[in-house]
């Protein structure tokens, strides 16, 4: 409604006026031909020429500066001013809405009546006019300002201060400051302005407490923020007003701030000014609320912020967020869910109470009626109890419904019966009988027991188990003529329950739902036999048919193909009656089952079988009938399809020496092609050997006891094919289907930028603001404008070649873009392209928001969880992994050539190897140029030799410093005192609150030997299985500050045993102690036997770890 009435308002205004008034106190200093100075009382931002004739009413007098403007004006001028009044009060309410969520607004000088600032000089006896409070009106725009103008050109020495009131900081960190302003042009002034400039300074003075008076107003009493010129232009008498717009910003740590602007010779209009902070506003995620959080002292700075739970709901990990520079939240870990008993409403981010007949348990998401023949009469409920009568098993989800324990078993049926054996089979019980209608689903762990009176102990049964859950159940070893009784009874998982002494009652907890008995209703259920509970039964009675003495003897099987089987057997010796008919049956072995077999009559002792399945082991039998009935049937003889017996066993004996021919082939044809791949492979690593050894020479004090023992790993037999980020060309991520190229190879350095990377035209880049400096020129933020259409643009990072550098600085410069040019990978800085055509040269890049990650971890010290520093390791090594397979070394990995974007993605950066080193005071000069010696490996400072094997020490420093958040390595040490330590054995000490397996991984990466070191591939590795289990981190490395001396000494205190654990600690080898278990390794003289080969099969396979281990082995050797 007040916005409605608000554009009505702005409506009717623009149909009184079109032009743009300004208060008759405005001052236009102006000079005259003679140099003499007046004052005359004209509109400031207009010119004065700039008033219409026909503003004076209907006469021809035209408007004259004079000290009483108002003169001019007819009185149908005034009626309008009148009318005009009413609309400016009406529109400056419109305008006056609360600030956005993310800005605190301390100071507005558009919501104030009158400012009364304070100012120097002011009064009588001050030598120029200095700033005038006025009021800025635009009908057009809706706007009545009180503004401060100030326009003293014509005086020498100008010097005008403007003082802002005390403005209390509160809970602000960084205060911005935005100014809305004119100024002239000089041009107005031609040859009578005595000091005429076009720019202001704004200045700042902190203080603990407000004074009646501001801080003294010299120079060295306050800081310079900026010195502000107009950025959209200066007006003159020819053109519109142009407001300019500057916003700036400041750290404050005390009570609150004074802003001054200092004017020494401009003609300026200060219009507006508004001082507020950037807070990220307050949210709600995860079910957890977290307040209004003011941002950083710096914009990089980032603040964490936990937050609470919402009402009726507990945490599952601490909920936290990060506040970034810009007011915007990033970074959500933990959360809160919604207790049992309460749905979780994810629009409105509330848990609300489950009504009475509903409830919810931790295994549903949202409040859901009872479950069939359960009921709740209360709110929020966990659980529904079962009704009586229905129970509900302790396993069983609260959201599974109660049942009855079964009913009896239906259609119990005798299907075969004979002398000796009977087979019975029933149906499940109805199930109408569990209360849950015919068209429910009813607990289907329903089993049988069965029950037999007469059954001796000869009987068997089928199943044979206690319980089964089959509706079929065959006896056998029965006795003929002979009445058997068998019950079949029906239970399930909630049988047991309806005995009320078992099924104790319930307890419930608001956040969770247990059952008081569950332990020991499981044990004393596992104790009690199904006969004592009361169940369900169905019975039924047979009786066995008379015995018959016939009964044959000697079945064999005379002949046996992959359809057919001839059987043959003798007469019965006995028979009390003569024989009608021989009954021959047959079955596969695995189905002895009566149901499943065939059968086939026959007057002679001799039977031909067809229609069998090839391959298939049968069993078969016979029996004979006489008018008294069957006899029993023979023993089973088996016999399988496609294997003859007896008559063909010859046959069977050259099948199997054939066979068995065949196999030694294939066993011998492996042999010979296995030790042929190892020969070759042999002769291969010696070529290897033999290179590393011409290439990368070391001194013998770098080899141990044992001689020097280098190491090659394979890499994957097969690489997995991954799509590149900035393209839609599909790499391998770990193959050596692409190698790195050396510009240094091409004769002309344009060849190489033309073959890596992409021209760009200099009109679709814009450069914002100056970031940095560097060796050759500026780095800026800038903006690209991308295919297809160019309209869309994206934040680069811009680095420019200085105007008249020299050819070899120019191709250095395009170097390093040929060699950015050829990387693709998510942790590598990626190259845009290059601007060659035009001056400056430059080379774009994306942009990383929080810039070298040393600077970030220094100003973000302590506020990150060890599983972010892993995954921003992770990173850096992914990244080192992808240049090692490129056969790419970068020879210069620090932190400080690590850069870090919004998502705090760590990426490889400075390719630029042929530079020197900034700092001087990291760099030790030799013959060949300067070296980072605290990040380089002691081999590579020697002989200047680089290999992916230094990076991996270098990476180890990394490491070091991302822990330790920035720290510097080795202090303050000078660099020849690094190298002497390193030589002696010194390594740095664990960080402070660093995991143990961190600390490892650390002297890994810097042993002496560069073939014991991991790889970057086997690193990735590492911190893959530490962030999947987070608990290896929990051991923190206790180090005082000398506990880096010597820990690669390995002589000192190792050869005493007390433990396997305390043993392995002792030579910095715990990561083992797991191994060592499982393999029984527990006594002195078990460990001092160990060989290499052992180590390798227990999965101890670095070369270096399996040396150390060995070496305190023999020593323990020695002292038993």
């Amino acid at each position: 409604m007040q916005s409605k009435h608000c554009n009505m308002l702005q409506s009717w205004s623009r149909r009184g006026s079109n032009g743009t008034t300004s208060s008759t106190t405005n001052r236009l200093a102006s000079i005259n031909t003679n140099s003499r100075v007046e004052t005359a009382s004209v509109p400031m931002l207009r010119t004065l020429t700039s008033i219409r004739k026909d503003s004076c009413g209907s006469g021809t007098q035209e408007c004259i500066p004079q000290h009483n403007a108002s003169q001019c004006l007819s009185d149908n001028r005034r009626k309008s001013l009148l009318h005009y009044l009413i609309v400016l009060i009406a529109i400056n309410f419109c305008y006056l809405q609360p600030a956005s969520a993310d800005q605190v607004v301390l100071l507005d000088t558009t919501r104030e009546a009158t400012l009364e600032w304070t100012r120097y000089p002011y009064g009588p006896q001050a030598q120029t006019p200095g700033w005038v409070e006025e009021s800025f009106t635009d009908f057009v725009k809706g706007i009545n300002w009180r503004s401060y103008v100030v326009c003293d050109v014509a005086y020498h020495n100008v010097n005008n201060w403007l003082w802002s009131p005390f403005i209390d900081r509160g809970p602000a960190n960084r205060l911005y400051i935005e100014i809305q302003f004119t100024i002239r042009d000089c041009s107005l002034f031609p040859g009578n302005a005595l000091s005429c400039k076009e720019t202001f300074s704004l200045l700042f003075y902190e203080f603990d407490a407000a004074t009646r008076e501001p801080p003294p107003w010299q120079t060295d009493s306050y800081k310079l923020i900026a010195r502000i010129a107009a950025g959209e232009g200066r007006f003159n008498q020819n053109s519109d007003v142009d407001i300019n717009t500057e916003v700036k910003s400041i750290a404050v740590t005390k009570k609150g701030v004074y802003f001054a602007f200092r004017d020494q010779g401009a003609c300026i209009s200060v219009l507006a000014v508004k001082v507020y902070y950037i807070t990220c506003p307050a949210v709600t995620e995860n079910f957890a609320h977290f307040n209004e959080t003011p941002t950083g002292r710096e914009i990089t700075i980032i603040e964490k912020q936990n937050g609470t739970c919402v009402e009726n709901a507990e945490p599952y990990e601490p909920p936290t967020y990060l506040c970034k520079g810009d007011g915007k939240w990033t970074i959500l870990t933990g959360g809160c869910r919604c207790k049992v008993g309460y749905e979780p409403n994810y629009v409105n981010k509330t848990c609300t109470e489950c009504p009475a007949g509903t409830f919810r348990s931790a295994e549903v998401r949202k409040c859901v009626p009872c479950p069939p023949n359960s009921s709740t009469s209360s709110t929020a409920s966990p659980l529904c109890k079962c009704i009586p009568g229905f129970y509900r098993h302790p396993r069983d989800g609260r959201h599974m419904p109660c049942y009855k324990p079964p009913g009896p078993p239906t259609n119990l049926t005798v299907l075969f019966v004979d002398q000796t054996s009977a087979i019975i089979s029933w149906n499940a019980p109805a199930k109408d009988e569990f209360g849950m209608g015919q068209t429910e689903k009813y607990r289907s762990d329903v089993v049988y027991k069965i029950r037999c009176s007469m059954c001796n102990s000869n009987v068997m049964f089928n199943p044979s188990t206690d319980t089964f859950n089959e509706t079929k159940l065959t006896l056998t070893n029965l006795e003929p003529v002979t009445t058997y009784t068998v019950q079949v009874h029906a239970t399930n998982g909630i049988s047991y329950l309806v005995d009320p002494t078992l099924y104790a009652n319930e307890t419930f907890t608001n956040s969770e739902v247990q059952f008081s008995n569950v332990s020991s209703t499981t044990t004393k259920n596992q104790q009690l036999d199904l006969n004592e509970i009361k169940t369900e039964h169905a019975e039924i009675i047979f009786t066995t048919e008379s015995a018959i003495l016939s009964t044959i003897f000697n079945l064999r099987v005379l002949a046996i193909t992959s359809k057919d089987a001839d059987l043959v057997w003798d007469k019965p010796v006995q028979s009390d009656a003569p024989i009608e008919l021989y009954e021959v049956r047959w079955f596969p072995k695995p189905e002895l089952d009566a149901m499943n077999k065939t059968a086939l009559n026959t007057k002679e002792t001799k039977a031909h079988i067809e229609g069998l399945s090839e391959n298939t082991e049968y069993g078969f039998q016979v029996r004979c009938k006489t008018v008294n009935g069957f006899g029993s049937y023979s023993n089973i003889v088996y016999a399988q399809t496609h294997q003859p017996v007896s008559s063909v066993y010859d046959d069977s004996v050259q099948v199997r020496f054939i066979a068995g021919a065949i196999v030694a082939g294939v066993f011998f044809l492996v042999i010979f092609i296995v030790t042929t791949v190892y020969f070759l492979r042999s002769k291969h690593q010696d070529e290897l050997d033999k290179k590393s050894s011409n290439h990368l020479p070391l001194p013998m004090d770098y080899a141990s006891n044992e001689g020097l023992v280098v190491t090659y790993i394979n890499a994957m037999d097969t690489t997995p094919i991954v799509k590149t980020l900035h393209s839609n060309v599909t790499t391998p991520l770990f193959g050596n289907s692409r190698s790195y190229v050396d510009p240094h190879t091409y004769e002309d350095p344009n060849q190489a930028i033309r073959e890596f990377a992409r021209e760009i035209d200099a009109n679709y880049i814009t450069i914002e603001a100056i970031i940095g400096g560097g060796e050759f020129g500026d780095v800026c933020r800038g903006r690209l404008k991308i295919p297809p259409n160019f309209v869309q643009d994206i934040d680069v990072a811009i680095k420019t070649l200085k105007p008249g550098s020299s050819e070899k600085a120019r191709c250095d410069f395009l170097t390093e873009a040929s060699i950015m040019g050829q990387f693709d990978h998510p942790n590598v800085i990626y190259l845009q392209g290059v601007v060659t055509r035009s001056n400056p040269v430059m080379i774009i890049t994306e942009y990383m928001e929080n810039g070298s990650l040393d600077t970030f971890l220094r100003v973000n010290d302590g506020k990150f969880q060890t599983i972010q520093l892993i995954v921003m390791l992770r990173g850096i090594a992914s990244g080192m992994s992808y240049l090692s397979d490129m056969n790419y070394v970068h020879r210069d990995l620090a932190a400080r050539n690590v850069l870090v974007n919004a998502q705090l993605i760590c990426k490889i950066a400075d390719f630029g190897l042929s530079r020197e080193i900034e700092n001087a005071s990291d760099a030790y000069t030799t013959r060949g140029g300067k070296i980072p010696v605290r990040w380089t490996a002691p081999e590579a400072i020697a002989f200047r030799k680089f290999t992916s094997a230094s990076d991996v020490w270098s990476y180890g420093v990394v490491l070091w410093e991302v822990m330790s958040y920035g720290e510097r390595p080795y202090w303050n040490w000078s660099n020849q005192d690094v190298i002497k330590s390193i030589e002696k054995g010194y390594r740095l000490p664990a960080p402070m609150d660093c995991p143990e397996a961190l600390y490892q991984l650390m002297l890994d990466c810097w042993q002496k030997q560069r073939t014991h070191r991991p790889t970057f591939a086997s690193i990735v590795s590492t911190l893959d299985n530490l962030a999947r289990q987070p608990q290896s981190l929990l051991t923190i490395r206790n180090s005082p500050e000398n506990d880096g001396t010597q820990v690669l000494d390995t002589q000192r205190g190792h050869n005493i045993f007390i433990s396997t654990d305390l043993w392995l600690e002792n030579i910095k080898m715990s990561r083992y102690s797991q191994h060592f278990k499982e393999a029984n390794l527990v006594s002195a003289q078990q460990i001092s036997r160990l060989t290499a080969q052992q180590l390798s099969d227990m999965g101890i396979t670095l070369v270096g770890h399996q040396k150390k281990i060995l070496h305190q082995a023999r020593q323990l050797d020695i002292v038993i």
